[in-house]
């Protein structure tokens, strides 16, 4: 494994000391001179080599990720689907590709790449339409909280192992009664000695039933000023006493990605299971979460990219009155909207994505990013859906699929309600 790793790194350096260099220009050029072309004017919306945020260097591991979704994830995902779970084999593999943890630091055991390149890996899944490896959500949100608020310990015990696909990651936000509102969790923990004493339940918890080690939010100081002031982050792992994984979750989309309900009853963990400091866990989160909506939004901006190809490559081939019914101007003119859309969703997403790499991305930003992106894709994927006639509607065909995939993303990582909240908070505050 660290040889692979190596020789990862090495390919990743190969055009100069400073690959993926947020400091780098965003106006990207290749080695002749010429400029990327954005994907308005490629020939195809998921072709490799354009866009102006990416270099060659992207571009290279780009054709690596294609390929690992398209041979070790795509033939599978049919019988991943029926067992409510990807395999964890599949998950030793990403880490063997240097898929995952690619944005974690080297220094604490991750590969060391930008954020372009975990946005990368993102788009690729979606390219294939494949849903249910839970590899964005270990990587890019769980793994950093451990990296940059865990311990030197914790950081040595966990990373290695999660970038190598071997520990895999979640985090227990949503309960019952408190979703999109953190501040209303009722998830406990109390002091015993030097000890906590863990008590509570959470759902929706993708990575879930998988997991090998969980981050759980939960109370620390029920007489704290404010909910905020009285959270903490703890990780608890698998096995645990009094942790219980209950059932995988029945969900209408993402049928091969693990959900589960979770419960701690007096689960006790040392004080090195805190993370960070005790009463924080709030501002982390805070801290965090554009990452996550960052994320969430690019998943669905990639997914409108695929659908569109999809439904263009159908309409195409499908015959009606004698002809393809991409003839049709209706046809024509539904195809040209929807590209346009999703071009123009895809300039302010890669925007996101450079002033991220930029550490510039602030919370509003992202919360636009992500209630427009999955809206966007909402939208795009009924459109489609609509072209594709009754066949969009059979399962076996990947429109299908998209449909009803596309339906959780305005609803998790904060509801696009709440999206529109913090928005217009920052919109009419006097600060």
């Amino acid at each position: 494994m660290a040889a692979r790793l190596l020789r990862l790194r090495g390919w990743l350096r190969a055009a100069g000391p400073r690959p993926f260099s947020a400091q780098a220009s965003p106006l990207q050029t290749e080695q002749h001179g010429t400029k990327r072309p954005e994907p308005s004017s490629a020939k195809s919306l998921t072709d490799i080599g354009t866009r102006r945020i990416f270099s060659s260097d992207h571009d290279i591991f780009r054709e690596s990720a294609r390929k690992f979704f398209q041979e070790e994830v795509l033939p599978f995902h049919a019988e991943w689907e029926e067992n409510g779970q990807v395999s964890r084999e599949l998950w030793e593999k990403a880490g063997q590709q240097g898929l995952l943890g690619v944005a974690i630091a080297e220094k604490h055991g991750g590969i060391g790449a930008d954020i372009l390149s975990s946005a990368v890996v993102w788009e690729e899944q979606m390219y294939v339409n494949c849903t249910g490896p839970g590899f964005s959500l270990h990587s890019d949100i769980v793994m950093p909280y451990i990296a940059n608020y865990g311990s030197e310990e914790q950081v040595k015990c966990f990373i290695p192992e999660m970038v190598a696909g071997k520990c895999i990651g979640a985090i227990a936000m949503t309960e019952p009664g408190a979703g999109s509102d953190l501040q209303g969790i009722r998830t406990y923990a109390k002091k015993d000695g030097s000890d906590w004493i863990l008590n509570g339940s959470k759902v929706f918890i993708t990575n879930g039933w998988m997991s090998d080690v969980v981050i759980v939010v939960a109370v620390t100081n029920r007489e704290a000023r404010s909910p905020a002031h009285g959270i903490s982050l703890f990780l608890v792992q698998n096995g645990t006493k009094g942790f219980i994984k209950g059932r995988k979750l029945k969900k209408i989309g993402l049928k091969a990605q693990d959900t589960a309900e979770l419960f701690f009853e007096d689960v006790r963990l040392p004080a090195s299971a805190l993370l960070g400091e005790e009463n924080k866990g709030f501002y982390y989160l805070m801290a965090e979460l554009p990452q996550e909506r960052l994320l969430i939004a690019d998943m669905a901006l990639a997914s409108c990219e695929f659908m569109f190809e999809e439904t263009r490559n159908y309409v195409k081939q499908r015959k009606a009155f004698g002809k393809t019914i991409a003839h049709l101007q209706t046809v024509q003119h539904k195809l040209a909207e929807m590209k346009t859309q999703i071009c123009v969703g895809r300039a302010f997403m890669d925007n996101c994505l450079q002033l991220h790499a930029d550490k510039r991305l602030d919370s509003s930003t992202a919360s636009m990013a992500k209630y427009w992106s999955s809206d966007l894709q909402n939208s795009i994927a009924t459109q489609c859906v609509q072209l594709h006639g009754g066949w969009g509607y059979m399962w076996e065909y990947p429109i299908a699929k998209a449909f009803v995939d596309a339906r959780v993303q305005p609803i998790y990582g904060g509801t696009n309600e709440i999206m529109k909240e913090l928005i217009a908070r920052d919109i009419v505050s006097d600060k």
